[in-house]
């Protein structure tokens, strides 16, 4: 059986750019284990398998080159991008059933937004020497120290100084699996205040290693969890952010993810991560 699977660029900043994900409509007769090698073949960070829901517009199934993920932020604004550039969506509130609950979407001035949870903070000071080891930072080198922060997955979350120690971080993939196992993580998110765009409010760079994702080129939900961390922890009081990423990879990607806290009596209480995406291909997979 031969399937099609869309590319859609998600996060795409000024028409360009973006993460890619696929996007496979109609999947509802794949097997687990068939979604899994649709998306080793596709060969991309994630790729999102859409099919009929009882309890949402649509069930999304996310799956890496090595696993299942209970969410993917590129993947879904990719998802929903598509769904309204083909007219079987318009303007509006949706909604997608995931593998750990439903979540809102909305569709708004051309791009898609993805609801996220209300944020979880853990202390990680014992692993905080690892952190910056498999980073390669010093602690001089910081502006915020390691937090993981979870809106429906978890990330590490870490600060430093400027774009040139971004740049020129070489992540030991290995350390940030090995830690990203055992914290239960998707990868490390690392940030900065010094950014390309004087409208984005940090510059960031993922990795994701343990989901086989060495580095990717947008990440909604790491972007959503990092715009809470900023507010609640680095005491930047504001309801709107605007987020980079992709800058400064092998093959740079520029992205841009629009993050909308809902805040309640000072709490964040949900939020909405979302963006612009294209369509620029299409994968041909034998099944």
């Amino acid at each position: 059986m031969k399937v099609t699977a869309k590319i859609v660029n998600a996060f795409i900043d000024n028409g360009q750019g973006g993460n890619p994900a696929g996007v496979l409509l109609e999947a509802d007769g794949l097997t687990n284990k068939q979604k899994l090698n649709i998306a080793k073949s596709v060969g991309l960070s994630e790729t999102a398998f859409v099919s009929k829901s009882d309890t949402a517009d649509f069930k999304l199934d996310f799956f890496t080159s090595e696993r299942q993920i209970a969410h993917c932020g590129h993947a879904t604004i990719a998802v929903f991008s598509y769904l309204a550039q083909k007219g079987d969506i318009a303007k509006g509130w949706y909604s997608k059933e995931t593998i750990d609950g439903n979540r809102k979407i909305l569709i708004e001035n051309g791009k898609a937004f993805m609801e996220q949870k209300s944020p979880k903070y853990t202390a990680v000071e014992k692993y905080h020497r690892d952190v910056l080891t498999a980073i390669g930072v010093t602690e001089q080198q910081l502006i915020s120290h390691p937090q993981l922060v979870n809106t429906g997955n978890s990330f590490i979350i870490i600060g430093v100084k400027n774009k040139k120690v971004l740049s020129q971080i070489k992540p030991d993939l290995k350390a940030i699996e090995l830690l990203s196992e055992k914290l239960d993580l998707i990868g490390f998110y690392v940030y900065t205040n010094d950014t390309n765009d004087k409208d984005s409010d940090a510059s960031t760079r993922m990795f994701g290693p343990r989901y086989g994702i060495d580095e990717e080129a947008g990440t909604g939900m790491a972007a959503g969890p990092l715009a809470c961390f900023l507010h609640d922890k680095m005491n930047v009081k504001k309801s709107h952010f605007s987020i980079e990423q992709g800058h400064f990879m092998p093959s740079p990607s520029a992205s841009k993810i629009d993050i909308n806290l809902e805040i309640n009596n000072g709490k964040i209480v949900s939020l909405m991560a979302g963006g612009m995406a294209s369509i620029s291909g299409e994968a041909e997979v034998y099944v």
